[in-house]
């Protein structure tokens, strides 16, 4: 039964009258008499502390508070002023600079994550060593070794997990499940994906450290985290540090967990065997390639194989794949980001998160699966979390959710195979008369249960990363 407004404040007032005549007596009264319509209790509420409070951040812990059914009751951030919005829609919550101080002080139940990539892992690992559920940005980690670290610890702890690649829940995933499942398409050996990133500055040479130009209330050696110790070098917070491989993962990285997630999982992939890049070169004088083995490419090309005989292949920098006839005959546009499934009776594709699959078959009228009808992704793969949390570890929510670390984490670990290509091709050493041999510029066999590259030891650096001292956790 639900009062109305006005019901809602005479049975207050009711009450108010009551315990008052009663004095000391006690009353059970419903909780929608004391709150209102849509009171949420605090003992039904998360309390919830946000690593990361601007940009992606302030969007993430504006979901997990979901219009209060959650409490941000702490923040965290490198930068005050970019987590300024955030500190005005909360006042209440406290603020650090340091996360560990906030997990040391606060009585948190769970945690948004939404730093550069290559804090995702210590902050993660941290949290739930406290037995905090996390929600991590996507790529899940910097290295492979860090995403198999939080997959396990997130089931030794019993802890409640999600990436944030929220296209994970989107139905359109669901619908390419189906026709995949149905045969329909028949047999799906081949998957291009492609993407209009990097959107920032890449394949360029660090830029120069300049101590003077460090805001005064950025805290930047917390911002490098386990990075090594360099000083402060302006244009890589808050965004452009994508393009270094010390703090981020490229352009695979930002939209490989997003854009392979539906072939992935529709095609039931596990690790793959085998990944090869090539890259494109930039040229800033006559016949001599640049060299910047510290930044991410302009563009590649990759492919990663999978037992079966399966082929993810990915280009980035606006790179897109030729369109088959039956793309062509239905007035198929290639969107700035997207995949497209080729079977042996029919193609599928899909737009980024898991938006608008169609289903192209010869003699058919395109099906067009309208994915614009069940709202804000993010709110729904987030908020999903947060209920999760409510009900527990291995509870049913737990177990629907699409992105928990059981999945992302094996699924993050063949997104940063590719990497590991493309850093391998920039590999090189002198030779005898003088030049250089690119000695990784080959494709790499790959042991997922074992993470070794098996057929060029070098490329297993990539795999892990040193870490500064005191940032070092378990066996990384």
């Amino acid at each position: 039964m639900h009062l109305s407004m006005s019901n809602a404040k005479n049975s207050r007032r009711d009450f108010l009258k009551k315990s008052a005549a009663a004095g000391a007596g006690f009353f059970i009264v419903p909780r929608n008499v004391l709150g209102g319509p849509g009171f949420i209790a605090p003992s039904d509420q998360l309390r919830i502390a946000a690593f990361g409070a601007g940009g992606k951040g302030y969007g993430d812990l504006t979901n997990a508070y979901n219009s209060g059914a959650n409490r941000i009751v702490a923040l965290c951030d490198v930068d005050p002023k970019q987590a300024a919005r955030a500190m005005a829609d909360h006042p209440k919550a406290k603020f650090y600079h340091d996360y560990r101080v906030l997990l040391d002080k606060e009585r948190i139940d769970a945690v948004t994550i939404s730093t550069p990539d290559h804090t995702h892992a210590v902050m993660t690992y941290d949290a739930m060593m406290q037995g905090k559920a996390v929600y991590v940005q996507k790529p899940l980690t910097h290295t492979i070794a860090e995403a198999r670290l939080l997959t396990e610890t997130a089931r030794e702890q019993r802890v409640v997990t999600q990436m944030g690649n929220q296209g994970g829940s989107n139905q359109g995933v669901v619908k390419v499940k189906e026709w995949i499942d149905s045969g329909i398409v028949g047999e799906v050996k081949h998957v291009n994906v492609w993407t209009n990133r990097p959107v920032w500055p890449q394949g360029i040479s660090m830029p120069e450290a300049d101590e003077q130009a460090l805001p005064e209330d950025v805290a930047w050696d917390l911002w490098l985290g386990p990075a090594s110790k360099r000083p402060y070098t302006p244009n890589l917070h808050p965004f452009n540090w994508r393009g270094f491989w010390e703090y981020g993962t490229g352009a695979l990285g930002d939209m490989g967990c997003h854009l392979f997630d539906a072939p992935y999982k529709a095609l039931g992939l596990g690790y793959p065997v085998a990944v090869q890049a090539s890259v494109a070169d930039v040229y800033s004088r006559m016949w001599t390639p640049d060299y910047t083995p510290e930044a991410c490419p302009i563009s590649t090309r990759v492919t990663i194989d999978f037992p079966g005989g399966v082929v993810f292949e990915w280009t980035d920098g606006g790179i897109q794949p030729a369109l088959p006839d039956l793309l062509v005959e239905n007035n198929f546009v290639p969107d700035s980001s997207g995949v497209m499934m080729i079977g042996s009776k029919g193609i599928i594709t899909v737009d980024t998160y898991g938006n608008h699959p169609k289903l192209f078959i010869e003699g058919r009228e395109v099906e067009h699966f309208d994915t614009d009808a069940q709202g804000n992704l993010d709110l729904i793969h987030n908020s999903s979390w947060t209920e999760a949390v409510k009900a527990g570890y291995g509870s049913d929510q737990h177990k629907a959710l699409t992105s928990s670390f059981d999945y992302a984490g094996p699924f993050t670990e063949t997104v940063l195979m590719g990497n590991i290509a493309i850093r391998a091709h920039q590999m090189r050493r002198q030779n005898e008369n003088g030049r250089y041999d690119y000695f990784g510029r080959r494709k790499l066999y790959w042991n997922g249960e074992g993470m070794r590259i098996t057929n060029l030891e070098e490329a297993n650096q990539f795999v892990t990363k040193p870490y500064r001292e005191g940032w070092r956790r378990a066996n990384l």
